[in-house]
């Protein structure tokens, strides 16, 4: 969709004015038979005082059926095979109203939809074209884009940096009998765990921590008759999570409170309540970067999101809207050699261009930006290039279909040679200005390691909620103290920050939590501290990050083989067998049931030896200190022997395994190690 500047509502409207005349010499019918892309057949419920089909209003939702053909197999698409189960991605009611604003003046419409049960009233969460299950929906109609392209390159350039964007599938779709055109079928922004990531805040959070977060917000124009939550300079500021009419005082003024200490602290870089306090700067990087390459009209005034989680941090994004971009001649404002958000006539926020200039953030985006831009990586020139030719091709048989409707596309090889022009010298205009990265080119993060997780515990007697059962072990490997001034989990979903001036000593280990109390009764000591949110049962990334966002430590563990699924709600937790080890590999791990943790590592108290190491027969395990026994694991993670001896000298024959790797746990009363041997 696109936004109106107040100077510039004539220009628009000349605009508009242009297009509709355009487009009244489209054909108005033509014959559509079948499509490379997935078809995309709606009908309107039947009106019973006209008993014509209903018209499709801006609001409130109309009822409909939706049909999406599109073979499993990837081949051609028929209309009719608009029956034929097996060739239907999706068969079943919806609700449907026309989104946008100034493109709805437009003969071509764009389309919000809900996916409904057959009672036509509860939503329905499903898969369509490939995307996760939800049941929130746009039809982009590509208003104002005469290359077709220009949402769809930016979505996927988000997404390849590893960052969310709405999925994006193209398709042709037919409304009431009649052929509509190209669209782009994709994500509405809302709160979910495959869409933005944060907790859903109820009416009833309004005290700390549950005020704290989530939420998603918007600096947009509003609607006619609509009240921007609160105004920063001219940028209206929307709540989208919340909704307006469900948001609390309590929880306006606090996520305002979060911008305005942004605003406040922008050339603060104490880790206490400087500006790394407040916001995720990788997301801030990564919107800007995304909004500057594109040269994005619209960015940082309309369309601009933020989302916080619920103890987190605020985070830009998810990136929105790019049919004002790369250089498009609907508004002299997409620039090849100007920034975006220090455009005079961008009405934004004045904390974007303070960001930058901050002594150190500007380091950190040199820095990405030089990393985007290598051979391979999602924004170097070839790479967009190769993305566009593709795409293009993909679409090469809707464009005709799409010109002969609408009567749009008459500069369309035009428009797209421009792109690829734009984006070369776009690069070579950043790369020019953006400023040096080497204040912050190799930064050294603190031995921290991620060396258990205990992600979905069992039930117990004693223990009857799973979720309050929880932690996660990050371990001090290194010789010295460290301090946790500014460390976080970076990854939405579960959500801390360490306390600011906070430690960690050498050798030990410190615990996190769902629930501090649960812990201390089940373990025996108090975990150091209490994350937002629960661990996902499945498969989830857990980043420990520095201030700036540098990663520490990173593991994205699954429940399936061949991660050690004796931890998937079974009783036992993950445990990395050497902290010397990749634990994003998953045979590094195995699982274990030991319910005595420590705050300390065994080694740290005893002296350990295990001999000889590679051993052929009999291993021998000495410590100073009583040992409660010993488990041997495989490479694989399976438990292949255990001997429970308390004793300082406990020795084992290995001479019937088969060579190769194994780990060995050493444990007493207070904590365990493990090493690794080699059998030959």
């Amino acid at each position: 969709m696109i936004k109106l500047y107040t100077q510039k509502i004539t220009l628009v409207s000349q605009i508009i004015l242009a297009l509709v005349l355009l487009s009244s010499f489209g054909v108005s019918s033509q014959t559509f038979t079948d499509s490379n892309l997935p078809i995309v057949i709606i009908t309107t419920d039947t009106d019973p005082l006209t008993g014509s089909p209903l018209a499709i209003l801006d609001d409130p939702k109309v009822l409909a059926t939706m049909k999406i053909i599109k073979r499993p197999d990837g081949s051609r698409n028929y209309l009719t095979d608009e029956n034929t189960a097996e060739y239907l991605n999706y068969n079943g009611r919806i609700g449907i109203e026309l989104r946008g604003s100034t493109s709805q003046e437009l003969r071509k419409k764009p389309y919000g939809l809900t996916t409904l049960k057959a009672d036509n009233t509860s939503n329905n969460n499903v898969s369509i074209l490939g995307m996760p299950s939800e049941n929130d929906w746009i039809l982009n109609s590509l208003a104002f884009d005469p290359s077709l392209i220009r949402d769809y390159i930016a979505y996927n350039m988000a997404r390849q940096m590893g960052n969310y964007a709405t999925r994006t599938e193209y398709c042709e779709v037919i409304v009431n009998g009649s052929y509509r055109g190209l669209y782009i079928f994709q994500e509405k922004i809302k709160s979910n765990e495959n869409r933005v990531n944060v907790v859903k805040i109820g009416s009833s959070d309004i005290d700390f921590p549950n005020v704290t977060g989530g939420y998603i917000t918007k600096a947009d124009r509003t609607d006619e008759g609509e009240l921007p939550a609160w105004v920063m300079e001219e940028t209206q500021f929307i709540n989208e999570l919340p909704k307006p009419e469900n948001a609390t005082v309590e929880q306006t003024a606090y996520i305002k409170g979060e911008f305005d200490k942004l605003a406040d602290n922008l050339y603060n870089d104490s880790f206490l309540d400087g500006y790394t306090s407040v916001i995720d700067v990788p997301s801030f990087v990564d919107f800007m970067l995304v909004n500057e390459l594109t040269s994005n009209a619209d960015a940082y005034q309309f369309s601009t999101f933020f989302h916080k989680d619920r103890g987190g941090k605020l985070r830009a994004g998810p990136v929105w809207d790019f049919n004002l971009t790369f250089g498009t001649t609907f508004t002299p404002r997409s620039d090849v050699d100007q920034w975006q958000f220090s455009n005079n006539s961008n009405t934004g926020p004045w904390f974007w261009a303070g960001l930058f200039d901050n002594k150190t953030y500007p380091c950190y985006f040199s820095k990405r930006w030089n990393e985007l831009i290598l051979p391979g990586q999602p924004m170097n020139v070839d790479v967009l290039n190769t993305f566009i030719d593709n795409t293009l091709a993909y679409i090469s048989e809707a464009i005709p279909r799409e010109n002969e409707k609408w009567g749009t596309l008459t500069d369309h090889e035009t428009d797209v040679a421009r792109i690829k022009t734009f984006i070369a010298q776009r690069i070579n205009w950043i790369s020019s200005n953006i400023g040096s990265y080497t204040k912050c080119a190799d930064v050294v993060t603190p031995p921290l390691v991620i060396s258990r997780i205990h992600y979905n515990p069992a039930t117990s007697v004693e223990f009857t909620s799973s979720k309050d059962l929880e932690f996660i072990e990050i371990k001090n490997t290194g010789s010295e103290t460290v301090n946790l001034s500014g460390i976080y989990l970076r990854e939405l979903g579960t959500s801390y920050q360490f306390p600011f001036d906070s430690t960690i000593g050498a050798n030990e280990s410190l615990y996190l939590t769902s629930n501090l109390v649960t812990f201390q009764s089940k373990y025996g000591f108090p975990a150091f501290g209490q994350y937002s949110r629960n661990f996902s049962d499945k498969t989830q990334k857990i980043v420990l990050a520095d201030a700036y966002g540098n990663v520490i430590d990173k593991v994205e563990y699954s429940d399936a083989s061949p991660w050690p699924t004796d931890a998937d709600g079974k009783g036992s937790y993950l445990q990395l067998v050497d902290t010397a080890s990749d634990n994003n590999i998953a045979t590094n791990w195995v699982a274990s049931n030991n319910v005595v943790l420590s705050n300390k590592s065994f080694a740290a108290k005893s002296s350990l030896s295990i001999y000889p190491n590679p051993v052929t027969n009999t291993l021998m395990i000495h410590s100073t200190k009583t040992m409660d026994g010993i488990k041997i694991y495989s490479i694989s993670g399976v438990l292949i022997q255990e001997i429970k001896a308390k004793s300082e000298t406990i020795n084992t024959d290995l001479s019937a395994y088969a060579n190769g790797t194994y780990f060995i746990t050493v444990y007493d009363e207070n904590g365990q190690t493990t090493k690794k041997i080699l059998k030959k």
